[in-house]
């Protein structure tokens, strides 16, 4: 059985040294109602498929918080399964964490978003306020109006005039860009927009920057409208030279360590760290150009959401990139999370470096059942059906009399009727009848093709149970609707990111090297 620690125990730890990874087993709803500051997010809904690469590591301590329901016991007793050795408990879950004095933090990827605004305070990029930017546009002034977020990001919505180029790709072509005329990026918020205008100014403090403040989010707080449904224009060129020579400079005057294929190979086969290999390229180059030893990671996302990739704190992290601006920026912001950093041109020995291999989830035998014997059954009264589905396409459509519900909180029918999950592509159903299996009932089958197998064999599809956020807990629920109009979840949304530096303990604020 795995041991058992207090809140403090953990937290004394965590904010100690060495790596730990503090891994939050609830849902995405709960996590952001409320978690601490460094909790990774691994839902117990997909917890077997997505620990291996948040802590690839079997002997890094992992500790385990749930909502004081129990889960993490089961969790731990999975994890010992898949040959995690160093697991505990934290007593009482995020209750007793709160309980014992400790900060809760709202929100997600809460570290990346607080060094952002410690940024801010340090850096002092400029903000633009949406009334300035729009009496510049209205005067015609000239100036260059970049969107900073992931391509898919700026399709869905963005200030009217911005043209997507994510961080990381900005810096990386910036002298392809037009010298002279003010730059303004924007971001859905703050962080981005802090971020890149930050690291813009970094690279090149000759040129004008500015960051819309608070992003689209403000645009609209000031009655103004978005633009969606955007194309995505192709991105500008990149000087090789130029660009490697920025990159050298930059990552000397900031004493960023560069390590070789050779040094890297003998990193990865060290038992005693953690060793993250990411390539920050652009996801088209990285698909085009594959680095069997990376995980691709736009350094946009990587920076923005950096607990969706490294489980443990004081991780070592080595950036694969080819001319080093993206990975000498990504160095500097992630270094400054409290990570080992390093940068690693890709060559010929990097490319000869194999993938590498992730702890892999043990394979449960869950018998499956066509999907009109399913009818069949349920209708005889024998069974009862489980949708495993995300919650939002449960409330768009289900099997009449189904049952939305996920792992942690199985709705178990009776002896004698039988579990029949509803799954979908993900492994939600597989380790939920894995769960189901392990506390004794013998019954559990899945569905062969799901939904769309039971809309063939003749099952009535309805709307499925209207879930509030409360129930649909696979839903960040915190600020839920800032980005479909509404300006309460965005006011709320842009005050819970500028007091962020304001919650941090003293010991909190010593993990963030800026």
């Amino acid at each position: 059985m795995a041991e058992t620690i207090t809140a403090t125990q953990a937290n004394t730890r965590l904010l100690g040294a060495g790596e730990i990874a503090l891994i939050d087993l609830r849902e995405p709803g709960p996590f952001s109602e409320g978690h601490p500051l460094f909790a990774v997010p691994c839902p117990f809904s997909l917890l077997e498929t997505s620990i291996g690469a948040l802590v690839p590591r079997l002997s890094c301590p992992v500790f385990l918080l749930d909502a004081g329901d129990g889960i993490a016991v089961e969790a731990a007793s999975i994890l010992a399964g898949m040959g995690y050795t160093d697991v505990a408990v934290i007593a009482a879950g995020a209750p007793g964490w709160a309980a014992a004095g400790l900060t809760l933090y709202k929100g997600v990827h809460v570290p990346s978003k607080t060094l952002g605004e410690l940024a801010e305070l340090a850096l002092h990029p400029r903000p633009l306020p949406a009334e300035r930017l729009a009496q510049w546009r209205d005067e015609g002034r000239r100036f260059l109006f970049f969107d900073t977020r992931p391509a898919s990001e700026h399709a869905e919505m963005t200030v009217p005039g911005a043209v997507c180029l994510p961080n990381g790709e900005l810096v990386h072509r910036i002298d392809s860009l037009p010298a002279g005329a003010p730059i303004v990026l924007t971001c859905a918020g703050r962080t981005r927009g802090i971020v890149g205008a930050a690291s813009l100014s970094l690279f090149d403090p000759n040129r004008e920057v500015w960051w819309l403040e608070d992003g689209t989010q403000g645009w609209c707080l000031a009655g103004r409208d978005l633009v969606r449904d955007n194309a995505v224009a192709p991105l500008p060129g990149v000087d090789a030279e130029m660009t490697r020579n920025r990159a050298e400079a930059f990552m000397a005057e900031h004493a960023l360590a560069l390590i070789t294929a050779k040094a890297l190979s003998a990193e990865l086969g060290d038992p005693g760290r953690t060793t993250f290999v990411f390539d920050v390229r652009d996801s088209a180059e990285a698909r085009a150009d594959r680095i069997p030893c990376a995980t691709g990671a736009p350094l946009v996302t990587l920076v923005q959401a950096t607990d969706r990739y490294i489980g443990p704190r004081r991780a070592r992290v080595v950036l694969v990139d080819d001319l080093g601006v993206r990975g000498a920026l990504g160095a500097f912001w992630l270094r400054a999370l409290g990570h080992d950093v390093a940068v690693c041109r890709i060559d010929a020995a990097l490319r000869s470096l194999p993938s590498r291999e992730f702890p892999e989830p043990k394979r449960h035998s869950v018998s499956r059942i066509a999907a009109g014997t399913a009818l069949q059954t349920v209708a005889e009264g024998k069974a009862m059906l489980l949708d495993l589905r995300g919650s939002s396409d449960h409330m768009a459509g289900t099997v009449a009399g189904a049952v939305w519900c996920h792992r942690a909180a199985l709705q178990v029918p009776p002896p004698g009727i039988a579990p029949l999950l509803i799954g979908d592509r993900t492994a939600r159903a597989e380790l939920a009848a894995a769960t189901l299996i392990a506390r004794g009932r013998t019954d559990v089958q899945i569905v062969e093709g799901g939904l769309p197998a039971l809309r063939t064999a003749g099952a009535q599809i309805v709307p499925g149970q209207e879930l509030d956020l409360d129930e649909a807990v696979d839903i960040i629920s915190f600020a839920h609707g800032r980005h479909s109009g509404n300006a309460d979840a965005s006011r709320l949304y842009l005050a819970w990111e500028k007091g962020l530096v304001a919650q941090l303990s003293a010991a909190e604020r010593a993990q963030f090297l800026m």
